[in-house]
């Protein structure tokens, strides 16, 4: 009789049962299989150094020569003399910036004017380069918004936006997203700081 159900491909119960099983990952291996789910590009850095040479890797493949830069903190990551800088936005040039958290369970990245200043997410370029620390990561956008306001106790940041598609042009069919076409073209450098 088994024979006949591996001929046919019936399903054994048995592997109904395995597949209905929920795996429990913890909270960056849960980050990361959503983010790279909605198509964003996650790298991994174990030190700055390692960011270093992640950013380069990014410039030189996607042959970007300039960015728009919002933190100047972030320019401790790269030369003036590898990459032109812009404090303005232009659609052509990617923006590298930093963000307030990581949603785990949907795999968003939750900003603030902190990083966007006055500009919505639908008004900046397509391509972003991100960076972020392993100790931003929370499980929700409960804890994200908790997370803000008690990091920025007294001066709560404005335009509190998250971005939730990594491809260009996807079309979501929510109706509380309607009119928010945020989707950006995202490379993630994490570093692991815990």
């Amino acid at each position: 009789m088994s024979f006949f159900k591996k001929l046919f491909n019936i399903p054994i119960k048995e592997d109904k049962e395995i597949q209905k099983q929920e795996v429990a990952l913890s909270l960056d291996d849960l980050f990361v299989h959503n983010f790279v789910e909605k198509g964003g590009k996650f790298l991994y850095s174990s030190d700055k150094l390692e960011v270093t040479d992640n950013l380069k890797n990014i410039l030189k493949e996607n042959n970007w020569k300039q960015l728009t830069l919002l933190d100047s903190k972030l320019s401790a990551f790269f030369s003036e003399k590898d990459v032109k800088i812009s404090n303005n936005f232009n659609a052509d040039v990617p923006v590298f910036l930093n963000c307030e958290h990581l949603i785990a369970d949907n795999g968003d990245i939750l900003f603030s004017s902190n990083q966007l200043k006055s500009s919505k997410l639908s008004e900046m370029p397509q391509n972003f380069i991100v960076y972020a620390t392993t100790s931003q990561l929370v499980n929700d956008m409960g804890q994200g918004l908790t997370g803000i306001k008690i990091h920025h106790k007294g001066n709560l940041p404005t335009n509190i936006s998250a971005i939730k598609n990594y491809s260009i042009n996807k079309n979501d069919d929510n109706f509380l997203n309607y009119g928010n076409s945020n989707s950006k073209n995202l490379y993630l450098l994490l570093l692991e700081d815990l």
